[in-house]
C-alpha cells in the first residue's frame, strides 16, 4: 500500500505540528500543500527540511490544476485538509478571503479529489480518505449550563469565519452523501502549544507578557473555551484517520473548560516563576481590559465521549501539563516568535487595535 498522504495546509500551526509528528513517528511519505499566508511559515517545518518524506509545494487548494496534478504524480491514500483562514477577529474585519479559501477553495479541493479517487482502482478506491479538519465554532455559542457540543448539535455559525467553516463542512457531507466520497470530519475545540501564530490567546499573552506590553482581555475575559493541547488533537486526527466509519463527524475536545481571564492568570503565574519581570512584579500587572469583539461568543464545549467510545481516544495532557509544555517551548523558541512577530502579523496588530484606541502591539 502506498504511505503517501497529502495535508494541505501542513505549515500552519496545528497542519505543521501533524506533519512534524507524522513524520517523526515513521508513517509515511507526506505531501505538504500551503500557500504559505501570514500564519503559514515554513520555519515550522525547519527541522523536516531535509527530510526526503517530505515534499513542501507552495500552492493554493483553490488551484483545481495543482491539485490534480499532486495526486496523479504522487498518488496518495489520504487527504488531511487543514488549509483554512481561521481567526475570528480577521474574518470581521475581512470575511472575503474567509468565503474564498474555506469555501471556495474546499469546493475545488473537493471536486479535484473526487475526480482523482473515481480514477483509482477499486482497493484504492476502498482504503481512500478525506479527512476534513474543522471547529467547534460552527455550532456557536452555548449558555453557562447548556450541555457541551455534540456530533448532533445544529449548528449555528456566529462569526464569518465559523459561518465559512460551517459551509465547508457542509460541503463534506454533500460529496460524501451526493458522490460516495468517504469522507471523515473532525470539529475540535480551541487548540494551544507549539509553533501557535501569537495572535490567538495564549502566544499573544506569552508574548506580550515578555515584551512588557499589556495582555489584551476581551469584555470581562468570562469568554469560557474548551482547550485541546495541539499534539492531543494531532493524534485524534491519526485515530480518525486509521479508524474513523466514513461519513462520520467526531468531536475532539480537551475536557478542560476554562474562561479566558482564568488562562491569562495561569499563564502571568507560569511566567512569575520561570521568567521572572527584572522589577519583581508579576505579569498579571500587564492585564488590560478591551471593548468585547462583535458577536463574541460566551462559551463552547466539546463532548468527546463519541470518539472515546468508538475509537478509543483520549486526551494525554491536562491543562495544567500542556500549559506548562506550550510555556517551556515559547521561553525556548524565542527567535521563531521574534521573527514570526517582525512580519504581517505585525502590522495587523497595530491596524486592529490601532481602531480600538488601544496601543497593544
Amino acid at each position: 500500500m502506498n504511505k503517501t498522504i497529502m495535508v494541505t495546509g501542513g505549515a500552519g500551526f496545528i497542519g505543521a505540528n501533524f506533519v512534524l509528528e507524522w513524520l517523526r513517528l515513521d508513517l509515511g511519505r507526506v505531501i505538504n500543500l500551503d500557500k504559505l499566508t501570514y500564519a503559514g511559515n515554513l520555519e515550522n517545518l525547519v527541522e523536516i527540511q531535509n527530510n526526503t518524506a517530505h515534499i513542501f509545494v507552495h500552492g493554493d487548494i483553490g488551484d483545481s490544476a495543482l491539485v490534480a496534478k499532486l495526486l496523479a504524480e504522487h498518488q496518495p491514500y489520504a487527504i488531511v485538509n487543514f488549509a483554512a483562514e481561521s481567526h475570528v477577529d480577521r474574518s470581521i474585519h475581512g470575511p472575503e478571503d474567509f468565503i474564498q479559501t474555506n469555501v471556495v477553495g474546499t469546493f475545488h479541493l473537493l471536486e479535484a479529489v473526487r475526480t482523482y479517487w473515481a480514477n483509482l482502482n477499486e482497493e484504492h478506491r476502498q482504503n481512500f480518505r478525506f479527512l476534513h479538519i474543522s471547529t467547534d465554532e460552527v455550532y456557536g455559542s452555548l449558555a453557562k449550563d447548556d450541555v457541551a457540543f455534540t456530533e448532533t448539535h445544529t449548528y449555528a455559525p456566529n462569526s464569518p469565519y465559523s459561518a465559512s467553516k460551517a459551509a465547508s463542512d457542509h460541503l463534506v457531507r454533500a460529496y460524501h452523501h451526493t458522490y460516495g466520497l468517504p469522507t471523515l470530519t473532525t470539529n475540535c475545540s480551541n487548540n494551544y502549544g507549539p509553533h501557535h501564530f501569537p495572535e490567538k490567546l495564549i502566544p499573544l499573552v506569552i508574548h506580550n507578557a515578555l515584551t512588557g506590553k499589556p495582555l489584551p482581555i476581551y469584555g470581562t475575559g468570562q469568554q469560557i473555551r474548551d482547550w485541546l493541547y495541539v499534539e492531543d488533537h494531532c493524534s485524534a486526527i491519526r485515530r480518525v484517520l486509521e479508524a474513523g466509519k466514513v461519513g462520520e463527524v467526531y468531536n475532539v475536545g480537551g475536557w478542560n473548560e476554562k474562561p479566558n481571564i482564568e488562562v491569562v492568570k495561569t499563564l502571568c503565574r507560569i511566567l512569575d516563576a520561570k521568567k521572572p519581570r527584572e522589577d519583581g512584579q508579576s505579569y498579571m500587572n500587564q492585564i488590560t481590559f478591551v471593548e468585547d469583539r462583535l458577536g463574541h461568543d460566551q462559551r463552547y464545549a466539546i463532548d468527546a465521549t463519541k470518539i472515546a467510545n468508538a475509537l478509543g481516544w483520549k486526551p494525554k495532557e491536562t491543562f495544567d501539563s500542556g500549559i506548562e509544555k506550550t510555556v517551556n517551548w515559547y521561553l525556548e523558541h524565542q527567535d521563531w516568535v521574534n521573527n514570526v512577530t517582525s512580519g504581517e502579523y505585525r502590522h495587523w496588530v497595530e491596524k486592529h487595535y490601532a481602531e480600538r484606541g488601544e496601543e497593544l502591539a
